[in-house]
């Protein structure tokens, strides 16, 4: 890509955006990669925060653009790279069911899980955006049992968000282990592209950690 198209992409160890790094690292995106050290708060300083004023990671600038939110990127990032074949086409039968995934997501599990975190209860049935957790995972779980992506056969940038993070997820027990998400996280830990980037994650995070000392 030309400078007045490059892919900066701005990225923080053990964070929700190692994912979008193996996103990348799945499309073999170029790009350049902008290291902030959460521990030392670069995310609050003026120069991040020029760039993304909620000072948040993953942050993705495409020559001018900027696209934050972390589905949203997946969504950008697998559409600008359709040889990888990663997000179905706009007349793909799987387009409907590989958006529902991405914005499930967002919609419902990720507020599932700061609820279940925080120990704080749901909102009312009527005004919570998912309504109760036992739902939301037994709504992703039966997913998972049809089949070994969420399309099916076919795997998609929606499991590289989802595999990501019912990993984390799992790792502070903030989900239920069953055969069929621990199967998912294994087969999705286990590609070529995620083993190299948790690897160059866990250097970065070392690295931050001494630096720290």
């Amino acid at each position: 890509m030309s400078g007045s198209d490059a892919l900066t992409f701005y990225h923080a160890p053990n964070t929700r955006s190692t994912g979008v790094r193996i996103l990348l690292e799945e499309l073999g995106a170029p790009h350049t990669l902008h290291v902030l050290n959460m521990k030392a708060g670069e995310q609050r300083q003026p120069a991040f925060l020029a760039v993304n004023p909620m000072g948040k990671v993953p942050t993705l600038t495409h020559g001018d653009a900027l696209i934050t939110e972390q589905v949203a990127i997946y969504i950008y990032l697998a559409d600008l790279f359709p040889a990888a074949g990663l997000a179905p086409a706009l007349a793909d039968r799987l387009r409907g069911p590989y958006l529902r995934w991405l914005a499930f997501y967002a919609a419902c599990f990720e507020p599932a899980m700061v609820d279940r975190a925080t120990d704080r209860a749901p909102a009312p049935q009527a005004m919570s955006p998912y309504g109760d957790f036992d739902t939301v995972m037994r709504t992703i779980n039966d997913q998972l049992a049809r089949g070994p992506y969420l399309l099916g056969e076919r795997f998609s940038a929606a499991d590289i968000l989802w595999g990501t993070a019912l990993g984390w997820t799992t790792l502070f027990k903030l989900v239920p282990e069953t055969p069929e998400i621990m199967a998912y996280i294994a087969r999705i830990a286990g590609r070529p592209a995620s083993v190299k980037v948790q690897a160059r994650d866990a250097e970065l995070a070392a690295r931050q950690e001494a630096a720290a000392t």
